[in-house]
């Protein structure tokens, strides 16, 4: 399995909400599958997100079974990994671009019970 060591995330996630909530702002949390509609979109998206100074995204790993999710993301996992996405394509595609990039990363994945 793939993995991905970055050196542009020493402030963790807390550190960044509790910099927001003494600064009395709130944090905007763009959601985006990886790998929809293919991962050289997602790595420009990655970037141009970036661009705007935002603090966090969440970057959504495709999953087979997201029942949990809504139909946008459910329609999304499936389209991405037709592609053939997996989690080492985006580790992968996530090398190439996270150094270039100022926010945190955040993903998530749902798992059948």
């Amino acid at each position: 399995m793939a993995s991905l060591t970055t050196t542009n995330t020493s402030v963790g996630l807390s550190k960044t909400f509790i910099k927001l909530k003494e600064q009395d702002k709130v944090a905007l949390i763009p959601y985006t599958t990886a790998g929809d509609p293919d991962l050289s979109v997602t790595a420009e998206a990655l970037k141009v997100l970036d661009s705007y100074g935002l603090d966090i995204i969440e970057l959504g790993m495709p999953y087979s079974d997201p029942l949990a999710a809504g139909p946008i993301i459910q329609a999304a996992d499936t389209r991405a990994l037709a592609r053939g996405t997996n989690l080492n394509s985006i580790l992968a595609m996530l090398k190439e671009v996270a150094l270039r990039l100022c926010f945190q990363h955040m993903s998530y994945e749902f798992r059948a019970p």
